[in-house]
């Protein structure tokens, strides 16, 4: 048998398996070493009897498993990850077995004094023997034995609790609806429990112990969780379908959130948030919230039949908290914030030779952690917002409601709510979704125009062109905006062929042509040069905010096309920030800016732009709009500081001598400043980092600084011991932390010492994958190659993946999504060079 889950298993045991059970005790030691024990009893209907039965478990090392069926052994035997059972112990119909087994420590995230289950997408085989495979539900009951001081919630409400002997409580659990092996979960550990004072019975567990953040955060917090419900509710007229709800608060956990039923985890540092946070961060985690509380009937009451299709869970809880969240913060351009917070990040992997379908092949659940990125987290809410304007808003909801009510505690595909689709419709999807969702990439789109003598269009087109050379088309509707000097002329087109003439712009006159600006279509725009200088130059005369945030992306891509120098493009962004309206576009140039500092311009380019970008962000830091705004500018401020007054700046807010009118700093700023200065390699700075750990008084934010603190060492020995103990899987568990410590060993500062570790970095990746969580391949491989630009590190990547013919396809897609910005960097540089010998 092959490891992991095949699909092939997973269909066959699907036609025979049925009604199944899982009664499910777990011991939990006090010691987080002591390896968890586990039992089971396992109910099924059974088809018939004629093969063996298969049951998914990774067990640790040789550990023992016993097995019996109506208290008498039953043989079985190992073969690669699987507990292979007689057909002669079986029968058609009804069948029962009980189980004792020693649990994998991995899938329960375990720490000195609290625990969390996490099987995404097929885990649960390393905590207990199962059918691992989302199509088929069961319905759980659980039974947990932990230490006495300790507290514990899952999915279902809980049933009991009683005193054992050794100081021990064991608590029992209501048994569940039905439910994939991945949505079932556990906590267990010291936490404290907020209630819910109105409406819903809601609680979350947490363990801050800043109380005035606590206070900060909390109603705000069940607030927008009950909103979420409602809506939700409403518009798929289904009341919330797992009895309680309840949110676990998890410091540092490796995912913004994870949407169990009843017991929702979320990343602490997500929904407790600081005092200098701004807009931005608030609407984030209100559309955190709703993402996980979309997930309830997107995902959970309806489960894709194979992780092939998970993305159709993702798309819609990004969908649907988009929609359920917006009416709530009517100050933020939606329009604009959809744009920025979509479409560059989207482009930044369908560009790549990394990229993929938005529907991907899988043939084993072991691959399943590769489909996750932002070809589903980005791309896939652009074009279901697409085809929610080829149908209309009503038909798509009318057709979700059907599909829930249809497929209600079960299992389906993409396919089959795309017949639901055509048939409330009436017209044929299938086209639709084969090019966008079925088929990779992207097109390349461009405005091909004519100018008399005046400055007046004399003819204009749209050009579509498939990068790769098929020929492809994809439909769309597209604005164009030609830009004139007093105004703004906007057409909308049609595309469906390679070249889509604008008659009616005849005669305008126009310093420009802007595609896609509102942000509705999907392409790559390469802009023509008139309108790459003028934009260039008065991109922020451009009054229509999201026109304004497109044009900043055309010219963010026309610098990766090799069209734009990197500091012309910085110039740019430096002379624009000060005006800059928008807080949504200044956060995102912000962002560049740091990118472009660090990644693009060479050491000469950067130290010549040095005094002017540190001077604009200090100042910028004092007249911004908002608190919000003046944290981003210090954020940038603290990231690309270099002169010796810049840094002197920072120390003496760190040590309370300086202070930020307007903006409060909290421990968590601190410690990021204190960071941020520490990795200039300075003994004093090295200090402050030393005496910032001593400050954390919050046991789970100090020992991520400590975790993090040898990445940051002055010392290149001490880095070296650091970067070989992560090759020990048990260092790499708090995978948040891992990527922080590794985008600071890598930092840009350090490139050039730190190259020694890119091999065995990327020579880790298979076994990562093979014991991460589904997002740490790609956090490890992106703060390995972050901070790199030059001929050496894009040599060492190309080498590895020359080295590697046989790697697994989605983690070459990985490394070269990854890679194609240090690529772009170290040609640019090369180029640089040669013109400078």
């Amino acid at each position: 048998m092959e490891p992991g889950v095949g699909r092939t298993l997973a269909q066959s045991r699907n036609a025979r398996i049925s009604e199944l059970r899982y009664d499910l005790k777990f011991s939990i030691p006090e010691a987080a070493s002591a390896p968890i024990q586990g039992s089971e009893r396992l109910r099924f209907r059974l088809k018939d009897s004629e093969e063996d039965l298969v049951l998914d478990f990774l067990r640790p090392g040789d550990s023992k498993v016993s097995l019996h069926s109506l208290g008498r052994p039953v043989p079985f035997r190992f073969d690669n990850e699987h507990l292979v059972i007689p057909k002669a112990a079986l029968r058609p119909g009804f069948n029962e077995l009980e189980i004792r087994f020693a649990s994998s420590d991995p899938p329960f995230n375990r720490h000195a004094d609290f625990l969390y289950t996490l099987f995404v997408p097929a885990r649960a085989r390393e905590a207990f023997p199962c059918f691992d495979q989302p199509d088929l539900k069961a319905r759980f009951r659980l039974s947990l034995d932990i230490p006495s001081s300790w507290t514990a919630v899952a999915n279902a409400p809980e049933l009991s609790r009683a005193a054992r002997p050794q100081r021990r409580l064991e608590v029992r659990f209501a048994e569940t609806k039905p439910l994939s092996t991945y949505q079932f979960a556990f906590v267990a550990g010291r936490f404290q429990i907020e209630r819910a004072v109105s409406g819903r019975p809601l609680r979350f567990f947490h363990r801050e112990t800043d109380k005035e953040k606590l206070s900060r955060n909390r109603d705000q917090l069940f607030a927008l969780s009950q909103q979420s419900l409602d809506w939700l509710e409403d518009y798929t007229q289904i009341p919330y379908p797992f009895g309680k709800l309840d949110f676990v608060l998890i410091p540092s956990f490796q995912y913004g959130g994870m949407e169990h039923p009843g017991v929702v985890y979320f990343n602490e540092s997500k929904l407790l948030l600081e005092e200098s946070a701004t807009r931005k961060d608030e609407l984030r985690r209100a559309e955190l919230i709703a993402h996980e509380m979309a997930h309830m009937w997107f995902g959970n009451l309806v489960t894709m039949r194979w992780f092939d299709d998970v993305w159709l869970k993702e798309v819609f809880a990004n969908f649907l908290a988009a929609k359920s969240v917006d009416p709530f913060f009517s100050d933020i351009d939606h329009r604009l914030r959809f744009l920025m917070g979509h479409h560059p990040g989207a482009y930044a992997v369908d560009r790549t030779e990394g990229t993929h379908p938005i529907l991907q092949g899988l043939d084993n659940l072991n691959e399943a952690g590769s489909l996750y990125g932002s070809i589903i987290y980005l791309k896939a809410p652009i074009v279901m917002r697409q085809l929610e304007a080829l149908l209309g808003a009503e038909r798509l909801r009318e057709g979700l409601r059907r599909y829930l009510r249809a497929f209600g505690f079960g299992n389906a595909a993409w396919d089959e709510l795309i017949t639901i689709l055509e048939k409330s419709s009436l017209r044929s999807l299938e086209p639709w979704s084969r090019i966008w969702v079925k088929e990779a990439g992207l097109p390349r789109l461009s405005a091909d125009f004519r100018l008399d003598g005046q400055g007046r269009i004399l003819e204009l087109a749209i050009v579509q062109e498939d990068p790769s050379g098929k020929g492809r088309i994809w439909p769309q509707k597209l604005e164009v905006m030609a830009l004139q000097p007093a105004q703004e002329k906007r057409f909308v087109v049609d595309l469906s062929q390679m070249r889509t003439p604008i008659p009616e712009a005849g005669g305008l006159e126009t310093i420009g042509v802007l595609l896609n600006s509102d942000g509705m279509g999907y392409g790559l725009v390469a802009l023509d040069e008139l309108s790459r200088r003028n934009f260039l130059g008065q991109a922020k005369l451009i009054s229509d905010p999201t026109a304004r945030g497109a044009a900043w992306i055309a010219l963010w891509d026309s610098m990766l096309q090799g069209r734009t120098r990197p500091p012309e493009l910085l110039d740019a962004i430096v002379a624009a920030l000060p005006s800059e309206e928008q807080d949504l576009i200044a956060h995102w140039l912000l962002k560049r800016l740091a990118e472009l500092h660090w990644r693009f311009l060479s050491p000469a380019e950067r130290s010549a732009r040095a005094e002017a970008t540190e001077r604009m962000l200090w100042s910028s830091l004092g007249s911004a709009r908002s608190s919000g705004l003046r944290s981003e500018f210090f954020k940038t401020f603290s990231k690309v500081a270099g002169s010796r007054e810049a840094l002197d700046r920072l120390e003496r807010i760190w040590r309370g001598e300086l202070a930020l009118p307007g903006l409060k700093l909290s421990e968590e700023d601190m410690s990021v400043l204190a960071m941020e200065l520490a990795v200039r390699g300075q003994p004093r700075f090295q200090d402050l980092l030393a005496r910032q750990i001593k400050r954390v008084s919050n046991p789970d934010r100090k020992a991520r600084l400590e975790f993090i603190a040898p990445a940051l060492s002055a010392d290149a020995d001490s880095r070296e011991v650091f970067f070989v103990k992560l090759l020990d899987g048990r260092n790499r568990r708090r995978e948040e932390w891992v990527e922080e410590a590794l985008e600071y060993l890598h930092h840009p500062l350090r490139a050039q010492q730190s190259l020694k570790h890119l091999r065995p970095g990327l020579d880790l990746l298979e076994e990562i994958h093979r014991t991460g969580d589904i997002f740490f391949p790609q956090a490890w491989v992106g703060a390995t190659l972050k901070g790199h630009n030059s001929l050496e590190a894009a040599r060492a990547v190309r080498d590895y993946l020359a080295r590697k013919p046989g790697l697994a396809p989605p983690l070459r897609r990985l490394v070269l999504q990854h890679a194609h910005e240090l690529f772009i960097a170290s040609e640019q540089a090369a180029t640089l060079e040669a013109k400078g010998r």
